[in-house]
């Protein structure tokens, strides 16, 4: 899940055109810790992942739905 979450919001920020600095200065969470959950190293809560969609505008599902 760790992998799949990282993987989502890594093609999804890639997508809306944000790096990781940017999205940074919208959620609060730092360089390292989303430089980190890409790469499948974090387990983000609930919390952090609402607050992640957030920052990239798209819904809270699209960054635990499995690939096709």
């Amino acid at each position: 899940m760790r992998i799949l979450v990282g993987r989502n919001f890594a093609r999804l920020r890639r997508e809306k055109g944000l790096t990781q600095e940017e999205v940074e200065a919208r959620s609060g969470f730092s360089q390292q810790y989303l430089s980190s959950l890409e790469r499948g190293r974090r387990n983000p809560t609930v919390i952090t992942l609402y607050e992640l969609s957030r920052a990239l505008g798209v819904s809270h599902m699209d960054l635990v739905r499995p690939d096709d």
